[in-house]
């Protein structure tokens, strides 16, 4: 390989990290977007019968700049209604459905 070529190589490579530590504007659009969804779906449905580890998951998602990797698993009606509401609006919005924080635990 031509010294020239390793260099370019080098630094394409390593050009990438800063940018996965650092949100990129859409992630934060996106984020901003489900924050805003998620109050009104909370408003909308209530959250008397939601499953409190399925509002801490969504809080945790939305605190970590939605970059957590953690799932909030729908349990209760409520719970799936307020993820199917999300859902629906976030991809309207153009949000890829692997960005949404929901999944359960395969048992």
């Amino acid at each position: 390989m031509r010294p020239g070529l390793a260099l370019v190589l080098l630094l394409a490579l390593g050009s990438h990290a800063p940018a996965e530590e650092t949100a990129s504007a859409w992630q934060q659009q996106k984020c901003s977007l489900y924050e805003k969804a998620w109050g009104r779906a909370i408003d909308q449905v209530g959250s008397d019968d939601l499953n409190y580890n399925f509002i801490a998951m969504n809080e945790n998602f939305i605190a970590s700049g939605c970059r957590d990797n953690s799932r909030a698993c729908p349990q209760s009606i409520d719970d799936i209604e307020i993820a199917n509401l999300l859902s629906i609006v976030m991809m309207n919005e153009g949000v890829a459905s692997t960005f949404l924080p929901f999944g359960c635990a395969s048992q």
